[in-house]
């Protein structure tokens, strides 16, 4: 891995924790608050690719597992791994991955409406089908009631993928994907 990806997955790492110091809004009838740390976590694998992406959102988890407060709300260490947020938040490097992965197929022919398809499948559908079942499970209540109740992400997780596609595509020529691309 070259010092650019080190630094980029870095980057984007402090990236989601960042976005995580905007206040979560809470939802009264799920546990699971709309943050926009997802905007991060779906730009990393439409920016970064499937490889320097994943490793960013790895290192995140990894940061906050050993204590740091950058999930949304200041919350860190172990016990989010035992929240009703888990789910959502161990799917993020699949998603990363499976967003990484077909933007850098599709990256000859980049056009902002691909982009906004990829991540809405694996950024918006993708972490709604892992984090709401898991968050059933630890809730105790139907998967179905969470998957109803994470219809709530949908209008927001949107305008997420969308925004992440356009800066993806405006920042094209940054991208380390390009990068790879033109040395292949």
């Amino acid at each position: 891995m070259k010092t650019k990806e080190m630094v980029f997955a870095a980057l984007f790492a402090a990236l989601i924790g960042v976005l995580g110091m905007i206040p979560p809004i809470p939802l009264g009838f799920i546990p699971v608050p709309i943050t926009t740390q997802t905007l991060g976590v779906i730009l990393a694998g439409c920016f970064l690719g499937k490889k320097t992406g994943t490793l960013s959102v790895i290192l995140f988890i990894v940061l906050v597992a050993l204590g740091l407060p950058l999930l949304s709300g200041g919350r860190g260490g172990l016990s989010v791994f035992a929240g009703p947020t888990v789910g959502y938040f161990l799917s993020w490097p699949i998603a990363v991955f499976c967003i990484g992965y077909l933007t850098e197929k599709v990256w000859s022919t980049l056009r902002t409406w691909k982009v906004v398809i990829i991540n809405f499948v694996f950024g918006v559908v993708l972490i709604s089908l892992i984090g709401a079942p898991v968050m059933a499970l630890i809730t105790h209540t139907s998967v179905w009631a969470g998957l109803v109740g994470a219809t709530a992400f949908l209008p927001g997780d949107c305008i997420k993928a969308i925004i992440a596609a356009i800066i993806a595509v405006q920042l094209k020529a940054v991208s380390p994907i390009e990068e790879k691309v033109q040395h292949s």
